[in-house]
């Protein structure tokens, strides 16, 4: 059975809005806003601060959690990201998107090493 995928719809909507509010895990909190790119039809993440309690730590524990896409929650899973092409496809597609003179500062640290490192793909879970 093929890897599911997010509607053409979704990414339409992950890739022209500015985030997605995530919520990473399974305990129940709020969701966070954050930064997002697609890139080859596929949802990309990163991490800025890499804190011991933030989203990517949380998904490394858990890697279940769910993305606000305007009001629709849609379920996920957290993969990360092992191959070097699209990380760097990825800190292209954050450059891409992100280039105002008040964001460039951010895009362009989310492709240094340590944000690099985080690169995760949000994949849409199957209904169980």
């Amino acid at each position: 059975m093929p890897a599911p995928r997010f509607t053409a719809n979704v990414l339409e909507a992950i890739g022209e809005g500015s985030y997605v509010k995530v919520r990473a895990g399974l305990k129940p909190h709020e969701f966070r806003a954050i930064w997002v790119v697609v890139v080859e039809r596929r949802v990309f993440v990163r991490s800025w601060s890499v804190k011991p309690d933030g989203w990517y730590r949380t998904f490394l524990e858990a890697p279940r959690g769910a993305l606000l896409v305007g009001s629709r929650e849609l379920p996920v899973r957290a993969v990360q990201t092992r191959s070097e092409r699209l990380k760097d496809a990825v800190s292209r597609a954050y450059l891409k998107k992100y280039n105002s003179p008040a964001s460039l500062k951010y895009a362009r640290g989310l492709g240094r090493a340590k944000s690099r490192e985080t690169t995760t793909e949000l994949v849409p879970r199957r209904a169980p």
